[in-house]
């Protein structure tokens, strides 16, 4: 019987010792996590100017994860050197991708915003919608009467 209870012990030894080793970069983000994230951004989008609120959740060498809530129209953006994933989680809008970027300010390097968008297509996008915009392509996001949309956004750097 001692025996028996000697090896028993031995086997959940290993199992009891272990710990769990979460490897560098590794990033977990839960559906819960993320409405509840939301919930914060829209607070913050309603004292926000531009109506946005936006959180970034890691920033890695080659790619950033961030969680944006928009309740009106964005601003035309430009990015030179990265590409931006979107994975629409809640609301509609329309994006306007391509085109021509008017006026747009370098508001820090790599980066212009503002201005208008000459020549650019329309999407609708809608819960569950991923789309990519490759870096140099203007992009806006425009709401169109939505009281809301939330959209997790992975930047790929080094274009």
């Amino acid at each position: 019987m001692r025996w028996l209870l000697f090896c028993l012990f031995a086997l959940t030894l290993p199992i009891m010792t272990a710990q769990e080793t979460v490897p560098d970069g590794f990033e977990h983000w839960t559906g819960e996590s993320l409405k509840q994230l939301d919930q914060t951004l829209h607070t913050e989008a309603g004292k926000n100017p531009h109506h946005i609120g936006t959180k970034r959740l890691a920033d890695f060498a080659n790619d950033t994860f961030m969680l944006s809530r928009r309740e009106a129209d964005g601003i035309v953006e430009w990015h030179e050197t990265q590409a931006d994933v979107f994975f629409v989680e809640s609301g509609s809008a329309t994006l306007v991708v391509g085109g021509t970027m008017v006026g747009g300010e370098t508001i820090e390097p790599h980066e212009k915003r503002n201005g208008t968008i000459e020549g650019g297509i329309r999407r609708k996008l809608v819960a569950g919608d991923v789309i990519r915009i490759p870096p140099k392509v203007p992009h806006q996001i425009l709401l169109d009467g939505s009281s809301g949309f939330t959209y997790f956004v992975v930047k790929v750097k080094g274009y």
